[in-house]
């Protein structure tokens, strides 16, 4: 009788942008394979003339996990990088090959992040729940890259956002007396 084990969803394909989330996704999908230590382990050593059946059968064993883990990760590739990374011969090779040229890509993001933040605008032409969960979602970036602020800081930031054509909510926002958190916030910008 077979088994149906359902693994988590393969990810889509890197194409050599946002390496953060799709190395978060690529672990996780190797994880619910059981192949994940292959991105960290060394082959086995094994001599020519080693006679162990044991050992011979884990090096075995392993270089079949390490093929597999290695096409995973491969087949993850947009076909333009899996021209450029099919040549590694392991998955640990593969992986810090990535990791090495694609890490640095996190530097600049979080300047490109707090770049957004602070250029974005909301307009009239759009609604401004759409344009307030556009700025939700640059503030979910700010805090995935370790750059934190208040919640009143948010709040304050998203009404000061608001559109022109909103200009006395926004007076009536600013000199209302009670604490507003951000889901508050959204729930009257809703209204």
């Amino acid at each position: 009788m077979k088994s149906n084990i359902v693994h988590g969803e393969k990810p889509e394909k890197f194409n050599g942008i946002d390496f953060k989330r799709w190395k978060q996704k690529m672990l996780f999908y190797l994880t619910t394979l059981n192949l994940v230590r292959f991105l960290r382990e060394d082959a086995p050593t094994v001599s020519e003339n080693e006679i162990d059946k044991e050992k011979r059968a884990a090096f075995e064993a392993w270089g079949h996990g390490d093929f597999l883990c290695r096409n995973y990760v491969l087949n993850g590739l947009d076909n333009s990088l899996f021209n450029v990374y099919s040549p590694m011969t392991t998955a640990k090779l593969l992986w810090e090959s990535l990791e090495k040229n694609y890490k640095t890509e996190g530097v600049g993001l979080k300047k490109f992040i707090v770049g957004k933040f602070l250029d974005y605008k909301m307009v009239d032409s759009k609604s401004v729940m759409s344009q307030a969960q556009e700025m939700q979602l640059i503030l979910h970036d700010l805090h995935a890259e370790g750059m934190e602020m208040s919640e009143s800081f948010q709040v304050a930031v998203v009404i000061e956002k608001l559109p022109p054509l909103w200009k006395d909510f926004k007076n009536y926002l600013k000199h209302k007396p009670k604490k507003m958190g951000l889901e508050d916030l959204i729930v009257k910008l809703h209204i």
